[in-house]
């Protein structure tokens, strides 16, 4: 029996089609040069169509205990966690029929690090483009920015790798595939909350 998050399949295997469109970011990873970095961008408008999406279940509020906090936070997590379980599988199942491993053009994992990334800004993002008090020009601003420092962050740490990234690169088939890149997600959101917490003393 084959382990699709290990990569491990039979010789002459073909992964179903639905597995080459996750795995390359419907795609996004067969562009040329740097295709992480093309999966990643790729990736902002699917993660502000889910944040949007989800925002009408119950909207940002500061209560963790109310309702209207569970219908915000969980279908998000739920996304989160089954788009990434989604990307194990079907990377794992690409990367077996050929004979590289974690090739470029497997973007699934970029996918959700920025998803990772983003999602501190969720709260911003669930009403992008956001419609600021001051000038145009300070708006439009500031709307590049809540989409490209979470983006220059996840691809500076997806490409230095600091620990653990590259030991969980190291693990097989998909799980090594996807785990490094979650957490350089996971990085790029600490520094952005280093980053709210010194600019604007909030978490």
């Amino acid at each position: 029996m084959s382990d699709p998050a290990s990569g491990m399949e039979a010789p002459g295997y073909k992964a179903p089609r639905w597995a080459w469109w996750v795995a390359t970011g419907f795609g996004s990873g067969l562009l040329k040069p740097a295709p992480g970095t093309w999966g990643s961008l790729a990736a902002i408008p699917f993660w502000l169509l889910v944040f949007h999406l989800c925002r009408f279940g119950g909207g940002v509020t500061q209560s963790p205990w109310s309702l209207r906090f569970l219908l915000w936070e969980l279908p998000i997590g739920l996304a989160l966690l089954g788009y990434g379980l989604l990307a194990v599988i079907a990377s794992g199942k690409v990367e077996a029929e050929g004979a590289s491993i974690d090739p470029g053009f497997i973007v699934a994992d970029e996918w959700i690090g920025m998803g990772i990334s983003l999602w501190f800004l969720r709260d911003q993002l669930a009403f992008w483009p956001l419609s600021g008090d001051g000038s145009r020009w300070m708006t439009i601003i500031a709307n590049a920015l809540v989409l490209l420092v979470p983006f220059a962050l996840f691809r500076l740490f997806d490409i230095w790798k600091p620990w653990p990234c590259k030991r969980l690169q190291d693990l097989h088939g998909g799980l090594g595939i996807v785990l490094d890149d979650v957490a350089a997600g996971i990085w790029a959101a600490l520094i952005l909350v280093a980053l709210r917490f010194i600019f604007f003393h909030a978490y």
